[in-house]
């Protein structure tokens, strides 16, 4: 220990520097270091709240980012260029189309230059060749043998409810597949001359539409696919969910239910070739109804 009152006349000691310079720097690099953070947590934040705030305005005006855009482009549907082929087709027939999605084997029927129409019986069965492409439209109701939810056959009103919201409406040359509660279109369809039928739901302008169906079973949908109505029937049982979603995927924008399983249906290709599907034994339903597209 340094004795302090030692201290000659002629002697000069600097008493305590070394403490106070070690003190004295060290609260400087305290708060050089507490600036240097807040500055970096500040340019953090900031960076933050930009890219969140691009990705509010992108959604709020429906809108995507350039990259998700380039993904878009990349990830396209997988039967884009397929359908756009088939607007130069002078055929009539029905061509189709096998693909996976999700593990589950689809196939897809485009029926070509001809509009569908609704017929009601087995007419349609007995007289096959008339036809390139016909399905089950409306269910048929286990109690009293009629036409489940609202059906007009050429302007006439043979059904009405609403058990199901999915609908179908041919006006003329227009075939519209949408999912509605109350629809203008089933009025106007009576007015000229037209057809409308309601299934369940499938999608709904590109989004799934749950339902309480939870069985599995080979499904059948009408489907808008790039601005053409098809047929995508499942090559296994399915729930409808994941039928749905598989509809989703190959780019449906909008599908309502046909009957699936083992109903009646016919196909016949652009050269004459026909091909009967399902079950063509059982004619117990007075009021099974078809959709069909004829062969002209």
């Amino acid at each position: 220990m340094i004795n302090n009152e030692n201290i000659s006349d002629s002697e000069i000691r600097v008493i305590g520097v070394e403490r106070s310079s070690a003190r004295g720097k060290s609260p400087w690099l305290r708060w050089l270091a507490v600036a240097v953070a807040v500055v970096s947590l500040a340019c953090v934040a900031l960076g933050v709240a930009l890219w969140l705030g691009r990705r509010t305005v992108a959604e709020a005006e429906g809108g995507v980012s350039a990259f998700e855009q380039r993904q878009a482009v990349v990830q396209s549907h997988p039967l884009r260029e397929w359908i756009a082929g088939l607007d130069s087709l002078q055929a009539v027939g029905t061509l189709t189309r096998d693909l996976t999605v999700n593990d589950i084997p689809l196939r897809v029927y485009a029926p070509l230059n001809s509009t569908p129409h609704l017929e009601v019986g087995y007419g349609v069965a007995d007289h096959r060749e008339r036809a390139i492409l016909f399905f089950q439209a409306a269910d048929v109701r286990a109690d009293n043998g009629g036409i489940v939810g609202a059906f007009v056959l050429r302007g006439e009103p043979l059904s009405r409810g609403l058990s199901k919201r999915g609908y179908c409406a041919i006006i003329g040359d227009q075939v519209t597949v949408g999912v509605a509660d109350n629809s203008p279109l089933f009025e106007q369809a009576t007015e000229q001359n037209g057809y409308f039928f309601r299934q369940y739901p499938l999608v709904d302008n590109g989004l799934l539409v749950e339902n309480e169906l939870k069985n599995k079973s080979v499904r059948r949908g009408l489907c808008e696919l790039e601005g053409r109505v098809v047929v995508v029937e499942s090559q296994t049982p399915e729930s409808l969910h994941d039928f749905a979603q598989a509809l989703v995927d190959i780019g449906v924008s909008n599908a309502i239910y046909l009957v699936g399983s083992s109903a009646m249906a016919w196909c016949m290709d652009p050269d004459g070739n026909g091909t009967k599907m399902g079950l063509w034994d059982e004619r117990v339903y007075r009021n099974i109804s078809f959709i069909v597209w004829p062969n002209r």
